[in-house]
């Protein structure tokens, strides 16, 4: 799977020897035993624009958000994630998968799954949150289409990467909000929706052909 890149995991380390006492990552200091095994204030920052909020009283599911990053064709958009946590967390990695629907090598543009390697084989349990929402929104700005979960977006994104930007921005204005980026492109939303598509219908991948 893609290696995230350095800078997309701050503090991130890997665990080497024997296993470490628990420590969870809250500002320096240890929780209670019966708190969740994550911080969400430090998932949530202005600068990065991710955020993690509760889904249900066991902490054991989480919604996460992240926002397109500045100067890819998923700028302007909110991305919605599904963050399971399982019991053996934080030595082994949370279970995350788009809910929002997105055009990306990466990223399955039917289920969200995720092709990730801190995702996988490459988690350690000095990592938070914080590490995966911040690996997910650099994945977004630096694809891998040579190890991709979709190999039909792959193969447009190395066969015609003009098309791949209009469609990802496509799906990034109607499944994730981003702003439309010209008139010629609301133009041809409009016409297609004039022709009887459903907005978020698979049948607008083409309208740029």
């Amino acid at each position: 799977p893609p290696r995230a890149p350095p800078h997309a995991a701050p503090g991130a380390r890997r665990q080497r020897g024997r296993p470490v006492r628990l420590r969870y990552r809250t500002h320096g200091h240890t929780q209670p035993p019966n708190s969740p095994p994550w911080s969400a204030r430090d998932c949530r920052t202005s600068k990065n624009q991710i955020k993690v909020d509760l889904v249900d009283e066991n902490f054991t599911e989480l919604r996460g958000e992240i926002a397109g990053p500045p100067d890819t064709p998923y700028e302007g958009g909110r991305y919605q994630l599904e963050i399971k946590i399982p019991e053996t967390y934080p030595f082994n990695p949370p279970k995350v998968r788009f809910i929002t629907k997105i055009w990306h090598p990466n990223i399955s543009s039917v289920t969200g799954a995720i092709c990730l390697d801190i995702l996988k084989d490459q988690w350690a349990a000095a990592m938070t949150l914080r590490t995966v929402l911040l690996s997910l929104q650099a994945l977004l700005a630096a694809a891998e289409p040579d190890d991709p979960q979709d190999a039909v977006v792959a193969n447009q994104y190395k066969q015609n990467p003009e098309m791949f930007k209009q469609t990802a921005r496509l799906w990034a204005h109607v499944y994730a909000g981003a702003p439309v980026s010209s008139p010629e492109y609301t133009k041809k939303i409009e016409n297609l929706c004039a022709m009887g598509f459903d907005r978020v219908s698979k049948c607008n991948l083409n309208i740029f052909q």
